[in-house]
């Protein structure tokens, strides 16, 4: 008898270990997964930024982003991935309650000093550090990429490239160390929720672009000297559009990252998916939320430009617009707030513009406005819900005024040292394209090729 149950101990034990190994690979794959994903999010950008810039700007314009992409990558290994794991208390590097973080943690976790050197680069220990930072510096070109659009057309490619380092592997990160975090001190303090990052990656790119947009300035011809402004069309809306929809079907690999998926790199977060907080989420309700999302900001746009652009626009707006509450919202919750979005979603553009703002497309408004205004409308529809999960003592819980501080928090973040590293670039000589360079294009002043060598026919070019 006791032999045979020795032999099913040994039996049940093996089903476990192998039960183990399957989570694993799946949370491992579940992450490798999201980055190319992510990835069509800046084929996406690419299309629409150049669709929106005229034809003697349109390759200067996918530079850009392709040097966003290629420039973040490194500098938020180097430094970006520390900053999250390392400032979540503030910046005092010390270790919060759930012990992952602060200066020894990010010493090990970013950049494998000591005993986690075996985790890093190819090795057989753990396979799922690599598509976890994967994911985590997609995010971050995420971020330079919202900015990029704003400032098209005018804007020294040098120049941008820094800004997007800046914001890609500083700004952004510092923020969700404190509010994406289970250590971050506005989630332990304030119970900010902000699961699919609508304040932390969107607000904070839109208000870093708000920042850069001030001290950048118009375009050439942009304003009339009464302060009317005038229409500058790009070369190219269907593919605009096209590019919006790829940064819609991007969004699915976004928020799947969002994910924490039970696998044995992140055992503190238990045996069932959950949100970065620890709190309980499911795909079933990213699927319903999602579609019901993009559906109510594509309908609330219709009513209020029948725009496609804005339209498309207003797809992006419904998805950021419940970004932060897509682990908890019901469906019929978040069409509504989508909704709302899509409705305000011109008419705040508009305000900005009437101020002497230049945001060719209307990143700030898509991004910093409707993010900060669904890390608030979370607080309206969710207060007294966990905020974190998974720690010691008393959990905090969600509210109005603790999503308000986050949204200041954010917006600040943002826009703070867009505006000021704007500024010095811009004293530097390094921000504005030349004037006679911007009136001939960027294009034949700035690159060796050309976006329609056979031409475009004049009669389908805009108006300049």
């Amino acid at each position: 008898m006791e032999e045979q149950l020795a032999e099913l101990a040994a039996k049940l034990a093996a089903v476990e270990s192998k039960a183990n190994v399957t989570n694993t690979m799946f949370a491992e794959t579940f992450y490798y997964i999201t980055i190319p994903l992510m990835i069509l999010i800046h084929a996406g950008f690419l299309a629409y930024e150049m669709g929106a810039s005229r034809t003697k700007n349109v390759l200067t314009s996918g530079v850009k982003n392709i040097l966003a992409f290629a420039f973040i990558i490194p500098t938020f290994y180097f430094f970006g991935w520390w900053v999250y794991w390392g400032f979540p208390t503030g910046l005092t590097f010390s270790e919060g309650p759930a012990g992952i973080s602060g200066a020894a943690y990010a010493n090990a976790i970013a950049w494998g000093w000591g005993e986690s050197a075996q985790y890093m680069g190819p090795n057989i220990v753990d396979q799922a550090s690599g598509v976890f930072f994967g994911a985590f510096a997609l995010f971050a070109a995420t971020t330079a990429s919202i900015m990029s659009g704003a400032v098209i057309e005018r804007i020294q490619t040098v120049g941008f490239v820094i800004l997007a380092v800046i914001l890609g592997s500083f700004a952004w990160v510092v923020a969700a160390a404190w509010g994406w975090h289970a250590d971050g001190w506005l989630v332990t303090q304030f119970g900010v929720h902000d699961f699919g990052a609508a304040g932390l990656v969107h607000a904070v790119a839109g208000f870093f672009a708000l920042g850069v947009l001030i001290v950048l300035g118009p375009r050439i011809g942009k304003f009339n000297a009464d302060g009317t402004a005038n229409h500058i069309a790009g070369h190219n809306m269907p593919l605009t559009v096209t590019g919006l929809m790829l940064i819609i079907v991007g969004f699915w690999g976004f928020l799947m990252a969002c994910v924490i998926v039970p696998g044995e790199a992140w055992s503190w977060f238990g045996d069932k998916p959950s949100t970065i907080y620890g709190t309980p989420i499911t795909l079933s309700a990213l699927s319903f939320n999602i579609l019901m999302a993009i559906a109510g900001g594509i309908i609330g746009a219709w009513i209020w430009t029948k725009d496609p652009f804005w339209m498309m626009s207003g797809a992006l707006a419904g998805i950021i617009s419940c970004a932060s509450g897509l682990d908890i919202y019901y469906p019929a919750l978040a069409f509504i707030v989508a909704f709302s979005a899509g409705l305000i979603l011109r008419p705040c553009a508009d305000w900005l513009e009437r101020r002497g703002i230049d945001d060719a497309v209307g990143a700030v408004t898509v991004h910093g406005t409707i993010g900060l205004y669904g890390v608030v409308m979370l607080g309206v529809f969710a207060s007294g819900f966990p905020a974190l999960q998974g720690v010691a003592g008393e959990a905090p819980t969600i509210s109005f005024s603790g999503q308000v501080v986050g949204a200041v928090v954010f917006g600040l973040l943002g826009f703070v040292p867009g505006y000021i590293s704007a500024f010095i670039l811009n004293q530097l000589g390094m921000l504005r394209t030349p004037e006679a360079a911007e009136i001939l294009g960027l294009d034949p002043t700035k690159v060796p090729a050309q976006g329609y060598p056979e031409g475009i026919p004049a009669s389908l070019q805009p108006a300049e």
